[in-house]
């Protein structure tokens, strides 16, 4: 599962695990597998950091979409040192989501508390705003971008098939928006107030 999501052969995972844990990075736990030290987590939430950073520097300032940013990130963002991506950060307003809706950690590593659900858990009638895309595949990002189910949409369940049907909903003006359970799985929300 490790080696599909890094997209690295499985082989590649204990020497990868290996080196982590010589640098500090790693630990391992009987019974349970590899997990982060105190030192790992600080880098990763410092990479976290400079990944969405720059996304959001990609999407307001150079006129990339959503859908492009994750993966120009991925190969600009290798190397990118603290001071360029604070820059980006002040040059775009100290962001604290990325295009995609995820949190961004402040400079000390610290994530903002986030209070959503899958929109799977709400029921008919129930509305809603859209708090996060929880998936990089182009594809999908740019049909939820025509939808209009980016973060900050507001909508509202209007129809919901029996045993995991597709999900029917309001969003805007359109009352006809038509999400299958796999698209579901990807939309984080925050209910409306009632």
């Amino acid at each position: 599962a490790l080696a599909e999501r890094l997209n690295v052969s499985a082989p590649a995972i204990p020497r990868m695990l290996r080196r982590l844990q010589s640098a500090g990075y790693v630990e391992r736990v009987p019974y349970y597998g590899s997990q982060l030290t105190e030192l790992g987590r600080q880098e990763a939430l410092r990479e976290i950091r400079r990944h969405r950073i720059l996304e959001v520097f990609l999407v307001k300032l150079m006129g990339f979409t959503w859908d492009e940013a994750h993966e120009h990130s991925e190969v600009m963002g290798r190397g990118l040192n603290e001071a360029i991506s604070e820059r980006m950060a002040q040059m775009t307003n100290h962001p604290t989501r990325c295009p995609h809706g995820e949190p961004i950690p402040d400079v000390n590593g610290v994530l903002p508390e986030i209070n959503d659900i899958c929109i799977m858990n709400l029921g008919v009638g129930q509305k809603g705003v859209v708090s996060r895309v929880r998936t990089h595949e182009p594809e999908k990002l740019q049909y939820f971008a025509k939808l209009g189910l980016v973060p900050g949409a507001d909508f509202e369940i209007v129809g919901r098939a029996p045993f995991n049907g597709p999900m029917r909903l309001r969003v805007g003006r359109d009352d006809n928006v038509v999400l299958g359970v796999e698209l579901t799985k990807s939309l984080w929300v925050s209910r409306a107030e009632e």
